[in-house]
């Protein structure tokens, strides 16, 4: 990953644990000790943020080595070792509880995808994500969905126009909303619009838009919009997705499925880092 992006992330990550001083690393570890540490899975996994880890360690010194064992995209196993790191003991144990924090919260998205894109696999779907992130921790929740075999959606509301149910409202309607987008932005530029009905999805065709939004539809009018739009424009599926629903709807021919909880309700997982 870009550390021009990422590093901001760390060091505010870094400011905010370590504040002026770690006072037990001073008060137990003589300046100088030199120590080895290795970052060991306690759960299967897929690996996301290994690159994050290393960063986290090198902001503290650029004398710290760090040897990945395993990279990004990697299915993980139990007891496995992710990677090596050598240096200064304090900045080992400075930099422990930032790098695991991102670590384990990487990996537990990339693991969550991957689930939902097994459960799609042999139909033509594709599991994206939404906006629905860790404030200050989008790009890397976004870049572990990836991590895990899905797609990324808008990164935020300055790269794509998606017309939702407000935008509609004070817009005064679906075919004023998106005649005004396309007046306004560059021709290069989709137009996604959510619609709840199959009214809305035949206006929005009207209309011209790009991609719908097909938002909270029964299987049965998902298959019914995914008919009516043929190949006039992508169709989306969001709402009511979960692992036990997600096969269903891809089923219905659906080209995305957008799931808010890859990046809102998953569970981080089990790394230690452990001084050898």
């Amino acid at each position: 990953m870009n550390s021009f992006i990422i590093d901001p992330i760390l060091r505010r990550a870094l400011e905010e644990d370590i504040g002026t001083g770690d006072v037990t690393t001073l008060a137990t570890i003589e300046p100088g000790t030199q120590a080895s540490a290795e970052l060991v899975a306690k759960e299967d996994f897929v690996l996301s943020g290994i690159d994050v880890a290393k960063r986290v360690f090198q902001l503290l010194s650029a004398e710290t080595a760090f040897e990945k064992l395993i990279i990004d995209g990697q299915a993980v196993k139990r007891g496995e070792v992710l990677a090596w790191i050598k240096g200064d003991a304090a900045v080992l144990l400075q930099g422990e509880r930032v790098a695991l924090n991102l670590l384990q919260r990487m990996c537990g998205v990339a693991t969550l995808t991957a689930a939902f894109v097994r459960a799609v696999e042999g139909t033509r779907a594709v599991v994206v994500d939404t906006r629905k992130t860790t404030p200050g921790l989008r790009v890397l929740e976004k870049y572990s969905v990836r991590m895990g075999g899905g797609g990324n959606h808008r990164m935020a509301l300055y790269d794509a126009v998606l017309i939702k149910e407000n935008h509609v409202a004070a817009a005064g309607g679906i075919t004023a909303a998106v005649r005004r987008a396309k007046q306004r932005v560059p021709h290069t530029q989709k137009i996604e619009v959510e619609v709840r009905n199959q009214d809305e999805v035949a206006e929005a065709l009207a209309a011209n838009a790009d991609i719908l939004l097909l938002d909270n539809m029964t299987l049965a009018e998902l298959s019914a919009a995914v008919e009516l739009v043929g190949n006039q424009a992508i169709t989306e599926a969001s709402g009511g997705v979960n692992l036990e629903t997600v096969r269903d709807i891809a089923e219905t021919g659906v080209r995305l499925i957008s799931v808010g909880a890859l990046t809102h309700s998953y569970r981080s997982v089990d790394i230690s880092m452990l001084f050898v």
